[in-house]
């Protein structure tokens, strides 16, 4: 069975990490033998990428590579595990990239690596393929697209420093900055008025996605940040149009649980287009592919198990289990869950 994931970075890491562990359980179970890596592909979302200091960073696609190779930090959650920042100090005596954005030095050599290999003329999914090759993943990864996408966020100047001062006639009122800049350092905590993916009009999907999206068996959207991970990738043009047409059931992971965010800060996201943070207001707004949406079954915590008669109205073919991946076995469960609906909307 051919399995293609739309995921972000950290939440769409764990979901990732059991559905690997769900597709060997099955292998043995049912051949008495380990799953093939080419049945789970998954299409890494690139709108958090960003140049720093010289070299680029794709911090979604390598959470999802450290996590699948088992080398990442699973106290902070991101980054290699015995990591140290020797670099990253003396960058700062330096004056150089972000103090309050943090390379490791395990981190800064993937970096380092990537931004080598793009300046020999690689493209990202390229890189991507070389940097797999280094450990043994159980799944394939491909970044969305090739060009860069990264995400700006526009804010109110007045929410950057609150003055009882108007501003000069004629002053700018808004502001820009990358995404990791109002993620990481401002922690989201300064309102976002809109959220721009720059290049985006002129992106295609990498190759390989596409064609990831129209053979799978199954395509599963992880539940990662709906506007600025999943929202990024089905934005690229090409990627929405190969959800629609796929033969093959779609189904969606709620990021939310009981009103509230699993992980990351989705509830800072969702207001800008006018979502509310529920899981079923998030179903709604991806949509039934029956309507022109994007999913076909959604998957909602028994603690928002409420919300599926109005999901089933809006469409959809919804359930609710236990979403929260404390473990391997939890997560593995939902993953099973997951592909079990999934199994459901193709024998209808």
């Amino acid at each position: 069975m051919k399995i293609t994931v739309l995921a972000g970075g950290v939440g769409g890491s764990r979901f990732v990490l059991g559905l690997r562990e769900a597709v060997r359980r099955r292998a043995a179970e049912g051949h008495g033998g380990e799953a093939s890596p080419d049945e789970i592909t998954v299409v890494v979302n690139t709108g958090d990428d960003v140049w720093l200091a010289g070299v680029r960073l794709m911090p979604d696609f390598d959470s999802l590579l450290y996590n699948l190779a088992g080398v990442n930090d699973t106290e902070r959650g991101w980054g290699r595990a015995g990591e140290t920042e020797r670099v990253a100090a003396e960058l700062r005596e330096w004056g150089v990239g972000w103090p309050w954005f943090t390379l490791g030095d395990l981190d800064l050599g993937t970096h380092l690596a990537r931004t080598a290999w793009l300046r020999d003329g690689l493209t990202p999914s390229q890189v991507g393929e070389r940097l797999q090759q280094r450990w043994p993943l159980g799944a394939k990864l491909i970044p969305a697209t090739d060009t860069e996408v990264d995400t700006y966020v526009h804010v109110d100047v007045a929410d950057l420093a609150p003055t009882d001062t108007p501003p000069p006639a004629g002053a700018p009122t808004r502001a820009e900055m990358h995404f990791q800049e109002w993620w990481t350092r401002h922690r989201a905590a300064v309102p976002a008025r809109r959220f721009v993916q720059r290049n985006l009009a002129d992106a295609r999907p990498a190759p390989g996605v596409v064609e990831a999206i129209a053979e799978a068996d199954v395509v599963l959207l992880a539940p990662s940040n709906p506007v600025v991970s999943i929202g990024t990738i089905v934005a690229v043009p090409g990627i929405r149009e190969a959800l629609a047409a796929t033969s093959a059931p779609v189904v969606g992971v709620s990021p939310i649980i009981g009103g509230k965010v699993v992980r990351g800060m989705a509830d800072a996201c969702l207001p800008v287009i006018g979502v509310e943070t529920t899981a079923e207001a998030v179903g709604r707004h991806y949509g039934a592919r029956s309507g022109g949406g994007i999913v076909d079954g959604w998957l909602v915590d028994e603690s928002d198990a409420s919300a599926l008669p109005s999901l089933t109205e809006a469409g959809l073919v919804a359930a609710a289990v236990p979403l929260w991946m404390r473990d391997p076995d939890t997560s593995a469960a939902l993953a099973e869950a997951a592909l079990g609906l999934a199994a459901t909307i193709r024998s209808e």
